[in-house]
């Protein structure tokens, strides 16, 4: 978080009336860097104590504190846990290998409070981004049946017939009945407290999402207009003293899927003084920077190539070549997740997503985030993707984690390069907005807004405090 830190570091130097505040900070900042998270925790509440700072600069700091904690719960594993999962497939598994497999970041570790700590899915992630302990695995457990890819393989096909004999570039929709539930265990919250709860809801202006209807909901609710970027349903509810809050509705929607058949030659040059060119190139904070570790990659990746869509398509191969699907960290412990994925080799939808976004714009291609849910039957989960604009076509949906799929049909194996399957729940246009009504203390997720948003008048809940679950119901 060494980018965050810097900016407190510079907005609390300019309250600062003398040495001992600034050196105090630096303080904070140089413990955090070696991993004393104790330690200075106790520093930002004594820095608080003893200066007379503004509302921001305290909930700056206070959000620090949070962060650690964050953090901590990410990387609880000890060596133990980690080797005694890696044993079942390298039985003589030693330090000198641990140590190989950190050095190429495919074992996660950090010190906290001067402990080896691993990240929760370390292990895990380890088969999944080391081609060698990849290989390893499946020598051991043998090849496992993919019901997602067989789904596909049926799918996609179907829609992109029916999408070349369509206008509008779409599917036949599926219909599908979702429902969404979140729990706040009892005893949460102190009796007679309001628990303020924001739960994600289909966008309403998206061409590919239609018909949507409220079936039930047991509260009274506020959703959110479509100019919020962050499409939710908020509801109120007073904590009960022993009893769940339980936070529910159903909803019934069309999805459809979407592909053109995009050539080069299809697109045409870009209006580089329109509002929408200038707003979707442009860099973002905190994750969308063209920094030197973006700009070097996208010499290497992109080179001389000028045409949009071949840019968009040789990013997506290099994604698709390079950076294979592995749980991630939470996004709020994160300084810029493009970087972390380029450092890394490895990111998850969203990850990647964010560097595809990031390497268009750097190319001068209009591009924008989306998230929600993939819906597919047996694999039902937290999704993002994109959107990437070209001139003369329009808005196209792109998803960087899917286009690591291969397909024996050439064009079937492009599909997810400028199209989407039938089995989404869009719920955002975009990332780190603000919610309607607002929230008073920091969001769990600073980047995307799925799982859902709970706070009190004692401050947010994060996500170890509450649980989430997703039904979905396929009516044709």
């Amino acid at each position: 978080m060494k980018k965050i830190l810097i900016l407190i570091i510079a907005a609390l130097t300019l309250y600062a009336c003398n040495d001992r505040k600034q050196t105090s900070i630096e303080k904070i900042y140089n413990e955090i860097e070696v991993g004393n998270f104790t330690i200075a925790d106790s520093l930002i509440d004594k820095y608080i104590a003893e200066n007379e700072l503004t509302e921001t600069e305290i909930y700056d700091l206070n959000f620090q504190k949070d962060l650690l904690k964050r953090k901590k719960l990410d990387f609880r594993r000890n060596k133990e846990d980690v080797v005694e999962y890696i044993k079942k497939y390298y039985p003589d598994v030693d330090d000198a290998m641990l140590e190989k497999w950190e050095s190429t970041n495919a074992l996660e570790a950090m010190i906290i409070d001067g402990r080896k700590k691993y990240f929760n899915s370390a292990a895990r992630n380890l088969f999944r981004i080391d081609k060698d302990a990849r290989k390893r695995k499946i020598e051991v457990d043998g090849e496992s049946t993919d019901e997602l890819q067989l789904l596909l393989e049926k799918h996609l096909p179907e829609a992109m017939a029916q999408a070349k004999e369509s206008p509008t570039h779409q599917s036949i929709p599926k219909k599908m009945k979702i429902t969404y539930t979140l729990t706040v265990p009892e005893n949460t919250v102190p009796a007679n407290e309001t628990i303020r709860c924001w739960l994600p809801y289909p966008r309403t202006d998206n061409r590919r999402q239609t018909n949507i209807e409220l079936v039930d909901v047991y509260d009274d609710f506020i959703i959110s207009p479509d100019e919020y970027a962050h499409k939710s349903m908020y509801i109120e509810k007073t904590a009960r003293q022993n009893e769940p809050a339980v936070f529910k509705y159903s909803f019934t929607m069309s999805s459809a899927a979407e592909w053109f058949d995009l050539k080069p030659e299809n697109i045409k040059p870009y209006d580089k003084e329109s509002e929408l060119y200038k707003q979707y190139t442009a860099e973002r904070e905190t994750h969308v920077i063209f920094g030197k570790l973006i700009k070097e990659y996208s010499k290497k990746i992109v080179g001389d190539e000028t045409n949009p869509l071949l840019v968009s398509n040789k990013i997506l191969q290099y994604i698709k070549d390079n950076y294979p699907w592995a749980s991630a960290l939470e996004y709020s412990t994160m300084e810029n997740i493009p970087e972390y994925v380029l450092r890394n080799n490895h990111g998850d939808c969203g990850m990647v997503g964010l560097l595809y976004i990031t390497l268009c714009r750097y190319n001068g291609i209009p591009a924008k985030w989306q998230s929600g849910f993939m819906l597919h039957p047996g694999d039902v989960n937290l999704h993002d993707w994109a959107e990437t604009y070209f001139e003369g076509v329009g808005w196209i949906p792109v998803d960087p984690s899917f286009i690591r799929r291969s397909f024996d049909d050439k064009d079937v194996n492009a599909f997810y390069s400028n199209g989407i399957d039938a089995y989404r729940w869009i719920v955002n246009d975009d990332y780190s907005q603000e919610f309607y009504p607002p929230k008073k203390y920091p969001r769990s997720e600073t980047v995307d807004f799925q799982r859902g948003e709970v706070e009190w008048n004692g401050g947010n809940l994060y996500f170890n405090k509450w649980k989430w679950n997703i039904d979905v119901e396929y009516l044709d």
